[in-house]
């Protein structure tokens, strides 16, 4: 399966993609890193690993429609089949996500349905929830909405930061999202379904 990976960022979602992609036996293989962002350093991270990478830079262009336009006709060029957002900090017009409905996905650091949005660790910390995680899941036009692939979580501990917590999550997150593309790639998660299982991978 070739897979088109869009990044605003570090990239560390990106590295555990890269490097599960790298066995030979995995079934999925990125072909292509977008970012909007020039200095991104998940770009590096891709060269590094050999694929292309291309920088549409959201500033350069007159609305979110048009920017997404360029974004759909770089991916369709590269054939890509699978689009993962990993750490893309851009919200998505509505036409670009239906037209990949069903094959584009998310991680977000929460257990979906809580914690949308933004600052999730903190949000986990001020509802006082034992259990906190993170989420791969199908991009519908609603943010952080989409049907449920996987999910992971760890332990709220006692005297947690929200850095101590982030920190814990991100190690979840970095062995979910390739166990998720796996599972995609194989054919194994079936159609977008908010019944999907449960995926909880040792913390």
């Amino acid at each position: 399966m070739k897979v088109g990976v869009l990044i605003s960022g570090r990239g560390s979602n990106l590295q555990a993609l890269l490097e599960s992609c790298a066995d030979p036996a995995f079934p999925a293989e990125i072909a292509l890193v977008i970012s909007n962002v020039t200095e991104a350093r998940g770009l590096d991270r891709a060269r590094a690993a050999g694929v292309t990478t291309l920088v549409i830079n959201h500033k350069d262009f007159t609305s979110r429609e048009t920017f997404d336009a360029e974004m759909d006709g770089a991916l369709r060029a590269a054939g890509i089949e699978l689009v993962c957002l990993a750490g893309f900090m851009r919200l998505l017009s509505v036409g670009f996500v239906e037209s990949w409905q069903g094959r584009m996905i998310n991680i977000h650091p929460s257990l979906l349905p809580a914690f949308k949005g933004l600052r999730t660790h903190a949000q986990a910390l001020a509802a006082g929830v034992k259990l906190h995680g993170c989420t791969v899941h199908y991009v519908t036009p609603a943010l952080d909405d989409g049907p449920i692939i996987a999910q992971g979580a760890v332990p709220v501990l006692a005297g947690d930061t929200e850095e101590d917590l982030a920190a814990r999550v991100l190690a979840v997150e970095h062995r979910l999202y390739p166990l998720a593309l796996k599972v995609i790639a194989e054919g194994k998660a079936g159609a977008p379904d908010p019944a999907a299982s449960l995926i909880n991978p040792p913390v």
